[in-house]
């Protein structure tokens, strides 16, 4: 796929609270399908653009929230993509279709209730795959490391499957695979099942796609925080800009009370799926090294997820699976004692060991 793309910005974009190097941050649209315009972020040392000793990495976000509130937030300790760029990678940040600054099915300007689920996994993973396509362009490189979180692990996943030669190497954070066990969330019996028709994703649950509140995005981290006090496990400054960033991605927020981002459905009917043990990707088919990440305290994805993923992975080149002790599903956003640290050195050391 060839992948029109048009500079935003080149230069003076804040870092969000760097030290060490000077980082550059540079804002793209790179073409997807017909119509489809995808946004780009791109995080460097200043003094190394385009290296030839940077590894590109390509950072997916999840269900709801889009790439920059999920991996660029400017506060200290919200930055994932700063550490990986200070660490001597070129990182890449991008919004899958109905997120963020990257074009919106028309769908989203109806009701909810008026359309199915938007953006599967097979549309993500196209949208992946122009993003690839183009920091392959931009890099000379045949591959391209692929960091998702939680649904995003699951679109790189997919996308991994399908171009395995495009991708250096796969990194999957609290990601759903297949595996059939109790999901109070997702699986049989939660409000996501159909109860008319058990074992289909109820329509009721989300439509077309969904609105988000700040509330919204802090129940379940402050659920899995074993202690009263949240701010000794993760950083206000780092929940404000997480919540400011959410809302600010979507222009229509501020005409709801209160304020709400949409994002589109579609992720959580395929998380049913995989919920209850259905295949929407075969990992046999991923031939990149994959290192499997987990949180300890993740109410996402199951122990069961990655035993199941581990043993499908026959032919990736090398498999790691690492849980984080106490971790929770927001592990990179927590403190650097909450996880993070442990999260940022595993990541980077198994990147450093795939060739360039």
């Amino acid at each position: 796929m060839h992948a029109l793309l048009v500079l935003l910005t080149l230069l003076g974009i804040p870092a969000a609270a760097d030290s060490g190097p000077p980082l550059v941050r540079r804002d793209f649209f790179v073409a997807g399908d017909a119509g489809i315009r995808l946004f780009v972020r791109e995080v460097a040392a200043k003094s190394s653009k385009h290296a030839s000793t940077e590894k590109p990495i390509l950072l997916i976000h999840g269900a709801r929230v889009p790439g920059l509130a999920s991996f660029d937030l400017n506060a200290p300790g919200g930055s994932l993509a700063s550490d990986l760029a200070l660490r001597g990678f070129a990182v890449y940040i991008m919004d899958v279709r109905g997120y963020g600054a990257s074009s919106r099915p028309a769908e989203m300007q109806e009701p909810p209730a008026a359309h199915a689920p938007l953006v599967r996994s097979d549309q993500a993973a196209r949208d992946i795959g122009a993003v690839v396509d183009w920091i392959r362009k931009e890099r000379h490189v045949a591959g391209v490391a692929l960091f998702g979180w939680a649904t995003g692990g699951q679109w790189a996943g997919y996308y991994a499957s399908t171009y395995p030669e495009k991708v250096s190497a796969l990194i999957m954070l609290n990601s759903l695979y297949a595996a059939d066990a109790p999901h109070p969330m997702l699986g049989h019996g939660s409000d996501m099942e159909d109860p008319a028709h058990p074992g289909r994703f109820n329509p009721a649950a989300c439509g077309a796609y969904r609105f988000n509140s700040a509330p919204s995005l802090l129940g379940g981290w402050d659920r899995s925080i074993p202690v009263e006090d949240k701010s000794a496990w993760r950083d206000p400054e780092v929940v404000k800009a997480y919540v400011d960033a959410a809302l600010a991605s979507d222009p229509t927020s501020s005409t709801r009370t209160p304020p709400s981002f949409r994002s589109p459905c579609g992720a959580l009917e395929d998380s049913f799926y995989l919920a209850t043990g259905r295949r929407l990707w075969d990992a046999s088919l991923v031939t990149a090294p994959t290192l499997v990440l987990a949180s300890e305290r993740d109410f996402w994805s199951r122990p069961e997820d990655r035993q199941v993923l581990a043993a499908e992975l026959t032919h990736a080149a090398r498999v790691k699976v690492v849980v984080i002790p106490g971790a929770t599903h927001f592990v990179h956003l927590d403190r650097p004692e909450r996880g993070r640290n442990l999260l940022l050195d595993t990541a980077v050391s198994f990147l450093s060991a795939v060739p360039n």
